[in-house]
């Protein structure tokens, strides 16, 4: 294990601020769907599109992740998209219509990819100087936030609290947090801390030849293809999880929130204890019994359909997610010949597929025949994890120090 100086724990803990900071921001909008979706007189397949603005706006903007992190550094790059991230909040929430609404979500999923690629590039940065696994801890700190940020809006929407105001309290904070973190971050080129990144040792392969590009290709597309599903299962809580509740179970408006932080804490319970399970299991098998638990989970509260089951069903997927993305995240960062931040900025924006389509197919479901029947998504996302998990790291691999 590497030497640890104060520079480094004090560059661990101000990476995990950007990780709340990225939870924490948007989710408190999430509890208030149902008032922004009242208050334009949007039917759930126009709020399903609305939704939808914020993964295209990530697909299409998040490609510049790498080419930022290469020009300005992943530290830099991260706390502004955060920053910006804060201040644009205001805007979803003050949006006079539907174009602009989904013109502030565009702006937002914009921000969010960048921001999500740069923050983890500098936590495997902080990663490889801890010499040991530590990037699920990140993301657990990421689910902390988008836990207590759920919380937050849920309490703020049963209050009667003004959003415009509670979205500017919370924008403001997310926006200092971020620029003081840079402060603490790693200086350096993004590869300093990577082993043979001097003789060019990590441009190849064990043989020594540099990987086909087609192989590289095919295995971003297979880490793309498992995050997305994970990433739909996570939307699902996000954008549909209080309207089912409060709409079609009766549930209230504080209630209503709880299927977001259900699903939010039990997959900060999992990323947080997933350090040690990969090193025991590894990424592939945890990934695949997650896959089963979301399966069996929201399959089940889908089936008999309550309030306590489908909260719980929610948290069942949460945890059944916590290590698939950041599995994906290291494993395409590890990948030879690349620019700094390019692999997690393919993988990112492969997954975002699982943020782009989901909100509108429910949606449109959601006003043919019901919320209940769009969430069969969930667990038919849980089969996909469960049958394409095999991409990732075995047993031996996981527990080596990364």
């Amino acid at each position: 294990m590497a030497e640890l100086t104060g520079a480094v724990i004090r560059a661990r803990v101000a990476v995990a601020a950007l990780f709340f900071g990225n939870g924490f921001v948007f989710a408190n909008v999430v509890p208030r769907y149902p008032e922004i979706k009242a208050a334009l007189d949007l039917s759930n397949a126009q709020l399903g599109t609305a939704i939808a603005a914020m993964p295209l706006g990530a697909i299409i903007v998040g490609l510049l992740a790498s080419p930022l992190i290469k020009r300005f550094g992943s530290a830099r790059t991260s706390t502004i998209a955060l920053a910006l991230m804060g201040v644009n909040v205001v805007f979803i929430g003050t949006a006079p219509g539907f174009g602009l609404l989904c013109a502030a979500l565009f702006v937002a999923g914009s921000l969010d990819a960048v921001t999500d690629v740069a923050m983890n590039a500098h936590g495997l940065r902080v990663q490889r100087r801890y010499g040991r696994s530590i990037l699920n801890s990140f993301h657990g700190v990421w689910s902390i936030g988008a836990v207590l940020g759920g919380f937050a809006g849920a309490g703020a929407a049963q209050a009667g609290l003004s959003l415009t105001a509670h979205l500017v309290v919370t924008g403001a904070l997310t926006a200092a947090a971020a620029l003081v973190a840079l402060r603490y971050l790693l200086p350096g080129p993004e590869d300093a801390e990577r082993a043979g990144a001097a003789d060019g040792e990590a441009e190849r392969d064990g043989h020594g030849a540099r990987r086909p590009v087609l192989r590289v290709a095919g295995f971003l597309a297979l880490l793309g293809l498992v995050s997305a599903a994970a990433a739909s299962v996570e939307d699902a809580g996000a954008s549909w999880g209080s309207l089912y509740l409060r709409d079609e179970l009766g549930a209230n408006a504080f209630v209503g929130g709880l299927a977001f932080a259900s699903l939010q804490g039990a997959q900060t319970v999992g990323r947080l204890l997933g350090d040690r399970v990969v090193r025991r299991l590894g990424d592939r098998l945890t990934a695949r019994l997650g896959g089963a638990l979301v399966l069996a989970g929201m399959g089940a509260a889908l089936l008999w359909p309550s309030v306590p089951g489908t909260v719980a069903g929610f948290g069942l997927a949460g945890l059944g997610i916590a290590t698939v993305i950041p599995a994906a995240f290291h494993a395409a960062d590890e990948l030879p010949g690349l620019w700094p931040g390019a692999g997690i900025t393919v993988t990112a924006f492969l997954l975002r597929i699982g943020f782009l389509l989901p909100p509108p197919l429910v949606g449109l479901v959601a006003d043919a025949e019901s919320i209940r029947l769009g969430l069969v998504a969930v667990p038919l996302a849980g089969l996909v994890i469960l049958l394409t998990a095999g991409v990732l790291e075995g047993r031996a691999a996981s527990a080596a120090p990364r």
